[in-house]
């Protein structure tokens, strides 16, 4: 049985830092596209960061130069590294594991077949 499991969300201050981490079990990080995605209260879910079996990352414009994602495969374990945050970035964030598309990873997420429970990040001004 697959099972992700996030930590690290909190409630911080504009331009605080947050560091996302989700373990997983079931499922080997360096064979799947790894995640993470947020979804904030009244709109859609959204990709924010992808790393796939290569270590080769993508980042949503929003966070490009203040997130960073990273795993460490011998501990099976995603991170999302969070940098001058702003209130537009609270949301409930979601980490997840898919097979991806002929050997290539995407941030749409009809394409990761499995999800965590989500941890809440929320930026005050």
């Amino acid at each position: 049985q697959v099972q992700l499991v996030e930590s690290g969300g909190g409630s911080v201050q504009t331009g605080g830092s947050l560091r996302l981490s989700c373990t997983a079990s079931g499922i080997t990080y360096s064979s799947y596209c790894m995640g993470w995605f947020r979804q904030a209260p009244g709109k859609k879910r959204e990709g924010v960061a992808v790393i796939d079996m290569d270590g080769r990352t993508w980042y949503a414009d929003s966070v490009k130069g203040r997130f960073s994602i990273s795993q460490d495969n011998s501990r099976n374990t995603l991170y999302l590294l969070m940098n001058s945050l702003k209130p537009e970035d609270t949301a409930m964030f979601y980490c997840a594991a898919g097979l991806g598309i002929g050997g290539s990873c995407y941030a749409a997420d009809y394409l990761y077949n499995y999800w965590g429970q989500g941890t809440q990040v929320t930026v005050s001004s």
